[in-house]
């Protein structure tokens, strides 16, 4: 689960979840010239099949660390073993924003590290069954058409959308963790810098 390029005004709750979504599909590379209407259609339809996907259990080992600030990330999920790693940091820090920016009632006490293990599970889950397939054919987006046959095309980024969209459903989240990852962002490009004796045990 990235923590995503936000922009500067305060109330991001102001943009609603398909929104963001609108707002993660155009920041990903091969989409800058896209007419924002289709990237509206795609958000929709990825955010609507996440929301439909029954809970999916992690079946990837998880693993506990800090350095997510510092990475940009949440969480992760590797292949190689299949692999969840969970930051500690970046949920701690994602804690403290939910209570000074007023969230609570969005995003109940341990629903963070609950949404991104559910969010990295749909990545899992995409990754080694036919959900990926099923994805693309709900995006409607064509690779390749030749008469009645058509070859369903990927959508960078469709993933990451219906990841939130599941976690937010299966945790029972007011708003989609996609709000948080940008309230996340404009947090870390605001915080000071660590003083030059600060040092971390590894």
């Amino acid at each position: 689960m990235t923590v995503q390029d936000a922009p500067a005004p305060a109330d991001l709750a102001a943009t609603d979840d398909i929104g963001w979504a609108v707002r993660l599909l155009a920041a990903t590379p091969t989409h800058e010239h896209r007419d924002p209407e289709l990237l509206r259609r795609w958000a929709r339809a990825a955010d609507a099949y996440g929301a439909a996907l029954a809970p999916v259990e992690c079946t990837a080992r998880i693993v506990e660390s800090d350095g997510g600030l510092a990475l940009g990330l949440l969480a992760r999920y590797t292949s190689r073993p299949p692999t969840v790693e969970l930051f500690t940091d970046t949920i701690g820090l994602a804690e403290r924003v939910v209570d000074a920016r007023g969230w609570r009632a969005w995003y109940p006490p341990g629903s963070i590290r609950a949404a991104a293990l559910a969010h990295e599970a749909v990545h899992v889950h995409l990754h080694h069954g036919p959900g990926r397939t099923a994805l693309k054919r709900a995006l409607g987006h064509s690779a390749l058409r030749l008469g009645r046959l058509r070859v369903p095309g990927h959508v960078a980024g469709a993933e990451e959308v219906a990841a939130h969209a599941h976690a937010r459903t299966v945790c029972g989240l007011g708003r989609s963790p996609l709000l948080l990852t940008a309230a996340l962002a404009a947090e870390t490009e605001t915080a000071p810098p660590p003083a030059p004796d600060a040092r971390r045990e590894n």
